[in-house]
């Protein structure tokens, strides 16, 4: 491949960086005993603070190119010196990370921010900061290619490595790295298009014509416009033809075929009419209160959406028919499917997407990538009502299509592949795209309740399951050497999620590391070695780096938690598993006194997790780690603690995903009251003293517990709760409850204001004053019919300054108090408690 200048800018030197040490206690596991002459002090404080103490895992792992150096962004626990994680780099073979100030780190930008690989796998194209930058992997030397006000994003190599297309605006480029020459390849206008000089007519016409034939400098005006429209006609002769959106429409994504020959365009039209929520901002820099606006509700107008493909020497775009056919007469296609220029046809209503209006008929559409010679390219589109999927295939130069798989779900679709780690915004793009060197596509189905990986020919032939079982794939990654799959999948147990190596046609499957836990990979360019984060569940997650083989010895890079927490003994949760009233058994951790040598006070506390599509019923570390630490204290203080993994929870298939589908406040509530009577039936709880609490779904379940189970839990605490599901946002209800306007019972059966007359034992209700996700509004509707109702023994706890996830530790110290007080006066039954640890003074 020719390049621009080989060299013409000197390497960034990565052996001679100056960086400050991070601050990690040392490479190898610290046990307690030795770790530090200071004691962590199990105190709700001490909790709270969080990240000061545990640190924030390692991120955005990255290999340079030359496979020296691992980066990544990590922040270890042992002060406030900083909000955000910070960038790190260690060596291939490990050692002591080193941090890199800021200045470094942004002098190395370009070595650590990933980007497209030339076919050859020489070189690496990248966007850093709004720059496209091109890097001699051999060299380590980055060239910059552009210097703009205007941003340059997406680049990717062209199939022979000449060129590199990439993003300005609406719009895709191609920069020759031969003779560096740009050529605009697609033209998306702003709509719609401007209308051709209409002949005029009547009286305007006739005089027109008559000052045209009295007068020769009007004559000669008009000749002189038409030579330079000539002229100007001619110099664009080599320019592609515009292509105007419809109204409002905007150009979301775009992506260059290998050869330049054709970009495809994913195209949203946002709502007519579509109210918008505001959530006041209270406590703020200008003394004013200032509002932020965030987001419509479920039910209200959603985006229209529609897949083009622009073919660059004409400028024609083809729109693609992805809407099956049988409900298209019921929504609001973005345009017809049979416009091949998109100019005008089926511009969409104003009333389009509004309640009571034809609702859009995708809810999602994604490009899935290009075949290696860019003459076929994949499209994923779910239905807007989320209960079918369909992958295609199509045909670059005519936009023939050719349905591959479809799925549908009484409920509806999903699985880890829409949410998963790697899964993107709008689910799968992490799980399917062309198997390099072959005409095949590998992809992602819960076909048989569980999410497992086919493959298929772009005809749609030769489908083949590549896994299969009752265990789920969370996550695909192709590594650079392009000939083998790395999964990560629960096959050991619904409880770990480890990392496989298995061939393209599924065969010679292999575990790469044993033990318990959560691991997630990242192999070195030259497949050699691999970056791992793993964790267990009483350990956060820890790099480490091993040879890229099965049995291969995992070596700890960092240390996140300071020495002084490594002197708690803190345990990995027994994980037990209840028979509930419909004979499931569903599995929970457990928390039990005698653990911490205490005598159990006779009350149990269950802990529900948020998100309703999670897991944290696992051996690895959970997101909710303060709730891990306070529930080490509450078993301290003689509370059993049941972690449960309700219906609707991730990791255990599509029956246990779906389960919720039109009841939220069903199965899910009713394993926590069958969890109740395991703590009673097995671990000797008082029936009449136990305990609820959770956040955000959590807080949610709580709610109903005590407004629908009053004679099962007698205190709760619910904490930035969902109250009335017809206030949420629409992608995660709708899926769930369908519409308010087309499913008024779903909403009214799982929503807790229609509930709050059952209100008998004692509620606490936290909320975050600037909770963008689920609004204040939320809990002060529901204070408002309790305080209606006549209810007493229910309270309110407000933060000013905090959204959904709170992230002051002097809020998470309030709200932790406060269930603790709660639990304590209202189950504890007058055993003797520590105030002095359980109400902390302030941090």
């Amino acid at each position: 491949m020719t390049v621009l200048s080989r060299g013409i800018v000197p390497a960034i030197a990565l052996l001679g960086v100056t960086a400050a040490t991070s601050g990690a206690q040392q490479t190898a596991e610290i046990e307690p005993a030795a770790a530090s002459s200071f004691t962590f002090e199990l105190t709700i404080r001490n909790i709270m603070r969080g990240a000061e103490h545990v640190g924030e895992a390692p991120q955005s792992v990255t290999w340079s190119d030359d496979g020296e150096w691992i980066f990544f962004q990590w922040r270890p626990g042992g002060g406030l010196w900083s909000d955000e994680r910070k960038w790190h780099r260690v060596g291939a073979d490990g050692g002591e990370p080193e941090e890199l100030s800021d200045e470094v780190a942004d002098s190395l930008r370009v070595m650590f921010s990933g980007g497209d690989l030339s076919p050859d796998r020489s070189w690496r194209v990248t966007s850093v900061r709004g720059d496209l930058y091109l890097v001699d992997r051999r060299e380590g030397a980055p060239l910059r290619l552009t210097r703009t006000a205007r941003a340059e994003t997406q680049p990717r190599f062209s199939g022979d490595g000449t060129h590199v297309f990439y993003r300005r605006g609406s719009n895709v480029y191609s920069l020759s790295l031969e003779d560096s020459s740009v050529r605009q390849l697609t033209d998306f206008r702003d709509g719609p298009e401007p209308d051709e000089d209409e002949e005029a007519e009547g009286q305007s016409g006739f005089l027109e014509d008559q000052q045209e034939g009295l007068f020769e400098n009007i004559r000669l005006k008009r000749q002189r416009e038409e030579e330079a429209e000539a002229r100007e006609a001619r110099l664009e002769g080599d320019q592609v033809e515009p292509f105007y959106l419809n109204r409002r429409e905007r150009v979301a994504s775009l992506s260059a075929s290998p050869d330049g020959s054709h970009v495809t365009a994913i195209l949203v039209t946002p709502p007519a009419e579509s109210r918008q929520t505001i959530v006041p901002d209270w406590v703020t820099a200008s003394g004013y209160t200032e509002d932020l606006t965030v987001r419509t509700k479920v039910g209200d107008g959603q985006a229209l959406l529609r897949v083009g493909v622009a073919n660059t020497e004409t400028g024609e775009v083809t729109v693609l028919d992805v809407v099956d056919p049988e409900k298209a007469a019921d929504c609001a296609p973005g345009s017809a499917p049979a416009d091949t220029t998109g100019n005008g046809a089926g511009e969409p209503s104003e009333a389009a997407g509004r309640r009571g209006a034809k609702p859009p008929c995708l809810a999602q559409v994604t490009f899935g990538g290009w075949n290696e010679d860019g003459t076929r390219g994949i499209v994923f589109a779910v239905d807007f009502d989320y209960k079918a999927w369909r992958l295609f295939s199509f045909a670059a130069a005519t936009g023939e299509m050719t349905l591959l798989d479809s799925h549908e779900d009484e409920a509806w679709v999903g699985g880890p592949c829409f949410l998963g780690p790697r899964a993107g915004a709008g689910g799968m793009p992490g799980c399917m795209g062309w198997i390099p060197e072959q005409d095949r596509i590998f992809y992602v189905s819960e076909e048989t309740g569980w999410s497992h990986v086919y493959g298929i020919a772009p005809d749609g032939t030769g489908r083949t399951p590549l896994t299969s079982g009752t265990w789920e794939v969370h996550s695909i990654l192709i590594p650079e050497d392009r000939d083998h799959f790395i999964l990560q999948a629960g096959e050991v147990s619904p409880f770990d999620r480890h990392l496989y190596r298995m061939d393209f046609d599924g065969s010679d499957r292999t575990r790469l590391f044993d033990g318990d836990g959560r691991f997630e990979g990242w192999p070195s360019p030259d497949g050699d070695r691999i970056a791992v984060v793993h964790s267990r569940a009483n350990r956060p997650p820890e790099l480490f780096l091993a040879d890229n083989r099965a049995g291969a010895e995992l070596d700890q890079v960092t240390v996140s938690p300071t020495a002084e927490w490594l002197t708690y003994p803190w345990i990995q949760p027994e994980i037990v598993r209840f028979t509930a009233a419909d004979g499931t058994r569903v599995p929970a951790r457990i928390y039990r006194p005698d653990q911490f040598g205490a005598t159990s006070n006779g009350a149990g506390v269950i802990f529900v997790h948020g998100a309703g599509y999670t897991q944290n019923v696992h051996n690895g570390w959970s997101n909710y780690y303060r709730e891990f630490m306070f529930h080490h204290y509450l078993a301290s203080q003689g509370y059993t603690v049941l972690d449960i993994d309700y219906r609707g929870s991730a990791g255990h298939g599509r029956d246990w995903r779906t389960a919720t589908y039109r009841w939220m406040g069903g199965k899910d509530l009713s394993d926590q009251v069958d969890g109740a009577r395991f703590l009673v039936a097995e671990e000797g709880v008082d029936p009449t003293r136990i305990g609820i609490y959770g956040g955000s779904y959590g807080g949610f379940i709580t709610l109903m517990a005590l407004f629908t189970e009053p004679d099962v839990f007698e205190a709760g605490a619910a904490l930035r709760s969902v109250t009335d599901w017809a206030h949420y946002n629409h992608w995660y209800t709708a899926r769930i409850l369908n519409q308010p306007q087309d499913d008024a019972e779903a909403y009214e059966k799982s929503s807790p204001i229609y509930f709050a007359e059952g209100l008998e034992g004692h509620l606490l209700m936290a909320h975050g004053m600037v909770d963008t996700n689920v609004h204040f509004s939320d809990v002060v509707r529901l204070s408002q019919r309790l305080i209606e109702l006549g209810k007493e023994d229910w309270e309110m706890a407000v933060y000013p300054v905090e959204n959904h996830g709170f992230r002051e530790p002097s809020s998470w110290t309030d709200e932790y108090r406060r269930i603790f007080e709660l639990f304590d006066e209202a189950i504890g039954a007058g055993v003797s408690v520590d105030r002095s640890r359980a109400a902390p003074s302030r941090p």
